[in-house]
């Protein structure tokens, strides 16, 4: 009995110390471990809160400019509708200008035919020839006429 309470005794002040002692250390390391995995969780947590956010924010600045180049893109259409129906007056102006021009080149062209002819047909009923400034007054009274 003495050797057993000598065992019990001697275990009780040097073995139970250093165990006891490698005991805690462990327990707070595995305290410590839990501590940290329970931030990171709570880490974890606040990063998805924020990612979520960002995405979020980044999917509502696509979609404005997506809606901005719309915007824009309808902006230029018009404008080149509008840019284009101002070409087109300006050139169905221009061409209806060029007519009357050409128009009046053709009257003026006609008259002058037309004043030729009728003094060689005076020249052919009268027989006889007409002095050039009675021509010339005769010319200009069958354009002012025509």
């Amino acid at each position: 009995m003495l050797v057993f309470g000598l065992l019990v005794w001697f275990t009780m002040t040097f073995v139970w110390p250093l165990m006891r002692q490698a005991m805690d250390e462990r327990e707070q390391k595995i305290a410590d471990g839990l501590a940290a995995a329970e931030r990171g969780q709570s880490d974890l947590q606040r990063a998805k809160v924020q990612a979520d956010g960002i995405i979020t924010d980044a999917r509502e600045q696509a979609r404005e400019i997506v809606e901005q180049a719309s915007a824009r893109a309808t902006d230029i259409v018009e404008g080149a509708r509008s840019d284009g129906e101002s070409e087109k007056r300006r050139q169905l102006d221009s061409a209806r200008a060029e007519i009357e021009t050409q128009i009046g080149r053709a009257r003026d062209e006609l008259r002058g035919e037309v004043a030729a002819i009728a003094v060689a047909a005076a020249e052919k009923v009268l027989a006889r020839e007409i002095d050039g400034k009675a021509h010339a007054d005769l010319l200009d009274r069958l354009a002012d006429e025509l």
